[in-house]
């Protein structure tokens, strides 16, 4: 039998899921007076930059982005809609800190508390919400703990549905952006409360605590956090020009840093890195040689798409070999692995993309296969 092995190498950068590679040498170093942070590439999952970013920390406020993830899947699940009323108990109206100002026994609609949290970051409202999810607080925290671990939080424990300071309720920056991305990618569709940038609630106007929906940097989200044993935090995210980029910052000593700290890595990564998508999943990028088909080869498309988070100007960094099955018997069917990518470069722990068959290739019949044997044998092809 014919044996045929294809390499074909290739200048491109790629992509994972979550959890992706990148480069970074080359690029410009930066750092920040936040005592933890991150910059993740939403298109990869991959952090552009950390410091202390898996170490934990109270996260105040910006707990409420699991509050609100919960919430939304609720809504998603059919256990209330946008305008159905929740009344407000007495555990809720009595939360100390920030407030949307509810009063005890009042009917108020969903859609109302949402944005008493998003926009206002209020506790009152948190608690009201996590009451109609769960029954009560305390039953919506194990919700959110079981949350935190289907999502793949590793060093996350929720007490609250507000972030009121709790020694046993931590997290990192590096789990925050994921719960962040997360939310964003599950309920795209609710994400638009996050960019509203003022919510006013019995006759009382308040805004956006995120500081930087004010600045036009792109910036449509998310949730701000302060406590004195905290600090000042945020998580913000930015879209540009179909690119979002995720920054979480912690621990920092004003709202002025916060905001010109949070901005400052935003800008470093938009400027410093680009995001390109060389192979897609759909796209032919070889043949694979076949045997006893009705067809003598079948088309290879990447399993998932080939994304990369690159420096800019440095598209040669990496390179990509297609490696590609000897001769296959047929049949064939789609989305069988019959290759694969190995991807390399400078700065670039190896791995591996599979090659799938793009369609379905059936076996010759009876007297065809035998036509074809015979011929192979007498050295005719």
């Amino acid at each position: 039998m014919t044996r045929f092995l294809a390499v074909l190498t290739f200048m491109f950068v790629f992509v994972m899921p979550v959890r992706a590679q990148t480069i970074t040498q080359g690029v410009p170093p930066i750092d920040t007076l936040a005592q933890q942070a991150i910059i993740v590439e939403a298109a990869t999952g991959y952090p552009l930059f950390e410091k202390n970013a898996q170490d934990s920390m109270p996260t105040s406020s910006m707990s409420k982005i699991m509050t609100m993830y919960l919430v939304f899947e609720a809504i998603k699940n059919g256990k209330f809609d946008l305008q159905d009323k929740v009344t407000t108990s007495n555990a809720a109206f009595s939360q100390p800190g920030s407030r949307s100002f509810l009063k005890s026994g009042q009917k108020v609609t969903v859609e109302d508390l949402i944005r008493g949290v998003v926009v206002q970051s209020g506790n009152d409202a948190a608690v009201a919400l996590a009451e109609a999810v769960a029954g009560s607080e305390g039953s919506f925290a194990s919700v959110m703990n079981a949350k935190a671990k289907q999502l793949g939080l590793q060093n996350s424990f929720f007490r609250n549905a507000t972030g009121l300071p709790d020694p046993g309720h931590f997290s990192t920056a590096r789990d925050l952006a994921l719960l962040a991305y997360s939310l964003i990618r599950d309920f795209p569709d609710q994400y638009h409360y996050y960019g509203e940038k003022e919510f006013t609630f019995n006759k009382i106007k308040q805004g956006n605590r995120n500081p930087l929906l004010y600045r036009n940097m792109g910036v449509d989200g998310m949730k701000t956090g302060h406590t004195e044993a905290a600090g000042y935090g945020l998580v913000a995210s930015a879209l540009r020009e179909g690119r979002r980029v995720i920054v979480v910052v912690n621990g920092l000593g004003s709202m002025q840093k916060r905001a010109d700290e949070s901005a400052k890595l935003i800008e470093w990564a938009y400027r410093e890195f680009e995001v390109q998508t060389y192979l897609r999943a759909g796209d032919k990028v070889g043949e694979a040689p076949l045997w006893l088909g009705e067809s003598k080869t079948v088309s290879l498309t990447p399993a998932r798409n080939v994304t990369f988070s690159i420096p800019r100007g440095a598209q040669d960094k990496v390179k990509v070999a297609l490696v590609i099955n000897p001769e296959t018997q047929a049949p064939i069917q789609k989305g069988r692995v019959l290759g694969k990518a190995i991807v390399s470069g400078e700065g670039l722990a190896p791995f591996e993309v599979p090659l799938v068959a793009m369609e379905d290739v059936k076996p010759l019949g009876f007297f065809a296969s035998l036509w074809a044997r015979f011929k192979r044998l007498i050295g005719w092809e």
